[in-house]
């Protein structure tokens, strides 16, 4: 293989890693790349002979390898191991791979060779790697929650705990109003190289899913979800006055105590001052039934009077 060759693979191959990490996050979920080292991988693929176009193509054998190992969800599903058990995992698959890589090193294979091959390993993968015990919990791409209140900021930020390449893009995408990771639910809402989305002042409109997909050399990486929830204003009000209320008082009606421990009483005024109200209160009783008795007394009586 000439140099410049051996140069231009040995990156592809570099690129292809960065991106399986992303796609997958990590070898419990049966990251064919993650797992086997990049060496041997390039060394099962050299001999990949396209029998239609009769050339050697190495990455027809990568896409191969995605095809049958990277995006097969039975793979994936059986990668899904607990704790401590990836070693284990990536000897099942060394078992697979490695003869396969000392059969075809340096000798030519047509595509469906490795098809063939490729896919009775993957078989056999699943069949094994299934018996090991099961991890629980989300597998990525996983949902993120945020909560934020009407007329509040929020920030989202497409991070991901692995480097990435240069020149990566973000391209954001939004759901409105629902919670999911369906792609034909999404509207591209902003792309480039800033990989944080901010929304200043989040209104009820806003609320939904957010999705957030890096591409590196025109191939995708990672898609991340976040599902934001707008709380209405109205609602933060009437919920902290509930809460005021319910702080204020006790069971069975009692008010709550006072800063010394005691009872809160009630404030009663002055003596005098009680003593006036209470005067005026019956003088108004009096003149009030002066008034009925002299507007209900018969004529006569009044023109008696007159006499």
């Amino acid at each position: 293989m000439r140099p410049g060759l051996v140069h231009v693979c040995a990156m592809w191959v570099r690129v292809l890693v960065v991106l399986h990490v992303g796609l997958l996050g990590a070898p419990a979920l049966g990251c064919y790349q993650c797992l086997v080292d990049v060496s041997t991988s390039l060394r099962l693929c050299w001999g990949h002979w396209l029998t239609q176009h009769k050339i050697r193509n190495l990455d027809s054998c990568f896409r191969t390898l995605d095809r049958v190992f990277n995006y097969n969800q039975k793979v994936i599903e059986a990668g899904r191991v607990g704790e401590g058990y990836s070693a284990q995992l990536k000897t099942i698959l060394e078992e697979q791979i490695l003869p396969m890589v000392e059969e075809f090193d340096r000798k030519l294979n047509d595509d469906t060779v490795y098809e063939e091959r490729l896919q009775r390993a993957a078989d056999r993968f699943i069949a094994d790697a299934s018996k090991l015990p099961r991890v629980s919990g989300c597998f990525p791409p996983c949902v993120e929650t945020l909560n934020v209140m009407e007329f509040s900021g929020t920030r989202m930020l497409c991070n991901v705990p692995f480097p990435l390449p240069d020149n990566t893009e973000a391209i954001w995408r939004y759901a409105s109003q629902v919670e999911t990771r369906k792609v034909d639910q999404f509207e591209e809402v902003t792309a480039g190289e800033d990989r944080l989305y901010s929304i200043p002042m989040a209104r009820q409109w806003h609320q939904g899913t957010y999705q957030c997909e890096l591409y590196a050399a025109q191939r995708s990486v990672v898609r991340l979800y976040y599902y934001l929830t707008v709380t209405p204003q109205l609602e933060v009000g009437h919920t902290e006055l509930q809460e005021i209320f319910d702080l204020s008082v006790l069971p069975g009606g009692r008010m709550t105590p006072g800063p010394d421990g005691s009872p809160h009483s009630l404030l009663l005024p002055p003596p005098a001052l009680l003593t006036t109200c209470l005067a005026a209160i019956l003088l108004l009783l009096f003149l009030t039934l002066g008034l009925l008795y002299w507007c209900t007394a018969p004529l006569s009586m009044h023109e008696g009077d007159e006499a």
